[in-house]
């Protein structure tokens, strides 16, 4: 046992600064490692005899029956003492490594190993390898993928000229076309016109969005005030064919997201579902917390539905799947895949479920913008018991702090909060000079303001309601009112 720690401790001395390196000693049932297991396993020596199999635990599944193999033969050749194993591990932070294992083993008279010394080298050329090859194969999908996707927009964007071309010249050319004929053909180019520019329009979005050319703006948006917005201008579309858009939003949900791409991601799915539903059929747009810190929204129709065979076609750029709708709608089949970049690109998530001739629905999910209240007072008793009114009427409120007006402004580099309760006896600023601030430095952001103060001037309420202040709460503050402020804030930004 003596000599096998002292073995050790004199490899760990020659070995020390080694990330690739690292040797092992098997000996009566016991074993060692050097230290420098660790930089090429994530794990210490201590870590890895305590796993349920000892270092053949973090061999890779996949490898496992070949090395068990191996070590079969090693016991039973009788005629070496050297062998050479090449296999997969699994590091403790998941990465997928290769090592060449060399063994020397030492056996009693009767065969049987006494004792087995290991020299383990981290394989990087063939970690490289396999990496380069990855690369490759990858490389060569996306080639493939990029010459079918030029093909097919190609075709796109010629195919409406045909329609474009054929009718105008009819309408330059023929004298005696009647004005319903010189109505339907106008219409006919009409249609072609806004089917092309919609398709170059999600062409060029999905290629900024791929290319990093369109920087995507993060800000606080309501779920259910962003999808009122983006599908404002779709009412004429359910009118017309006499569909029905239900919403079952939670008013209190709140996105971190781009305004303009998430109203574009919304827009389109919306747009797509009143194109296959039919008429006097509904929409429903619901949302939910998929999880904590994210927010799903689903859009879901009772319309045409998708054929099985198709599901692998939807969101793929190299793939064509353009379906007419329900009244002759046409589509540039590019209005899914800009969806899933939009949502991708703001690390959440985009799936569907569909039944042909049962309707569709698809889900997307956004980091959530959690509620923020900011609390400026410097008083700490006042300041206790606003808090204590605010976790204990709202516990899903996250709760910031400022002493002061400058402290309060300080703050927006870290946090955009929903409301600010702000005293407005304050020194150096006072609670309308902290608005004014505000409105100027954050006007992009919907954020509501109560006020707290002993006493008023008629002029100074004045000068409040006129910055649009939703409530002053004479102090000391009343819980009842300080909670329908807040909940008057909260529903009055809806």
């Amino acid at each position: 046992m003596a000599n096998s720690n002292n073995y050790i401790s004199l490899l760990n001395y020659f070995t020390e600064g080694f990330t690739e390196i690292f040797y092992s000693i098997k000996k009566n049932d016991k074993e060692y490692f050097t230290n420098t297991i660790l930089p090429c396993t994530g794990y210490t020596e201590k870590e890895i005899l305590e796993l349920p199999s000892g270092f053949f635990s973090i061999v890779f599944p996949e490898d496992q029956e070949k090395v068990e193999k191996s070590l079969a033969e090693i016991n039973n050749n009788l005629s070496k003492s050297n062998f050479e194993l090449e296999y997969r591990i699994q590091t403790k932070d998941g990465k997928i490594k290769w090592l060449k294992e060399f063994i020397h083993v030492v056996r009693n008279k009767s065969g049987k190993i006494q004792e087995q010394k290991s020299l383990y080298i981290c394989n990087n050329n063939k970690n490289n390898e396999n990496e380069l090859q990855k690369a490759y194969e990858s490389l060569k999908e996306l080639n493939a993928s990029k010459d079918k996707f030029i093909s097919i927009v190609s075709h796109d964007l010629k195919a409406p000229f045909t329609t474009l071309l054929g009718f105008s010249e009819i309408l330059l050319n023929e004298k005696d076309l009647s004005e319903e004929e010189k109505e339907e053909y106008l219409k006919y180019i009409y249609e072609a016109s806004k089917s092309q520019l919609q398709l170059i329009n999600c062409l060029l979005d999905w290629s900024r969005l791929k290319t990093g050319r369109v920087k995507i703006e993060p800000v606080r948006l309501n779920v259910k005030v962003a999808v009122a917005n983006a599908i404002t201008p779709l009412t004429g579309d359910s009118i017309r064919k006499n569909i029905e858009i239900k919403q079952d939003i939670p008013p209190e949900f709140n996105i971190n997201a781009d305004e303009r791409l998430f109203g574009q991601a919304i827009f389109n799915l919306v747009s797509n579902a009143i194109k296959f539903t039919p008429e006097g059929k509904r929409i429903y747009i619901s949302s939910q917390r998929f999880k904590e810190g994210v927010i799903e929204i689903i859009v879901k129709d009772e319309g045409v539905g998708i054929a099985e065979e198709n599901y692998n076609k939807l969101f793929r750029i190299d793939e064509k799947f353009v379906l007419a709708g329900t009244t002759g709608e046409k589509g540039s089949g590019m209005g899914l895949t800009l969806v899933k970049e939009i949502v991708e690109k703001h690390g959440g998530k985009v799936w569907f479920y569909s039944q042909l001739n049962e309707g569709s629905e698809f889900h997307l999910t956004f980091p959530e913008a959690k509620n923020v209240i900011l609390i400026v007072e410097a008083d700490e008793k006042d300041k206790l018991l606003l808090k204590n009114i605010i976790e204990r009427e709202f516990n899903n409120f996250e709760i910031s702090y400022a002493k002061n007006g400058y402290e309060a402004i300080s703050a927006f580099q870290k946090i955009i909060p929903t409301i600010i309760i702000t005293e407005h006896d304050m020194k150096l600023m006072n609670g309308i000079q902290l608005i004014e601030a505000v409105h100027n430095k954050e006007a992009n952001y919907n954020i509501s303001f109560i006020v707290t103060a002993n006493t008023l001037t008629e002029e100074t309420r004045r000068k409040y309601e006129r910055l649009g202040v939703q409530k002053i709460i004479t102090k000391p503050v009343d819980e009842k009112q300080l909670v329908d402020a807040i909940n008057n804030c909260l529903f009055n930004n809806l």
